[in-house]
């Protein structure tokens, strides 16, 4: 359901931490469409060989999955969290930070509004 409710409005975020394959991963839960843009932005900034093949990479990963369920996809129950600045904290080792995330939704175990003092 929040997953739907941000979607419902692409400049939307929201705080919150997941437990992931028991890690806990906390940032800022963005909308798919938020997640797509930001992240085909970020791919046209690579520079080098075959940098153009990665443009349009965002949206054709969209039409792939669009085409392969039918374009089915917005009455469909959502199957991937996008997060905005993501932190991962796993076992002894440091955190590691991700400007954008995907994952998949099955793969949550757990989950809190808000992130961790």
């Amino acid at each position: 359901m929040l997953i739907r409710l941000v979607g419902q409005d692409p400049r939307a975020a929201l705080p919150i931490t997941l437990i992931v394959g028991g890690s806990f991963l906390h940032g800022d839960l963005i909308s798919h469409e938020r997640w797509r843009d930001d992240w085909a932005r970020g791919l046209r900034g690579i520079d080098g060989p075959g940098a153009n093949f990665l443009e349009r990479f965002a949206e054709q990963v969209d039409e792939t999955v669009a085409d392969k369920q039918g374009h089915l996809v917005s009455q469909r129950l959502p199957q991937w969290v996008h997060m905005r600045d993501a932190t991962g904290l796993a076992g002894i080792g440091g955190p590691v930070v991700m400007p954008l995330w995907r994952g998949r939704l099955t793969d949550v175990s757990d989950w809190s509004l808000g992130r961790p003092e």
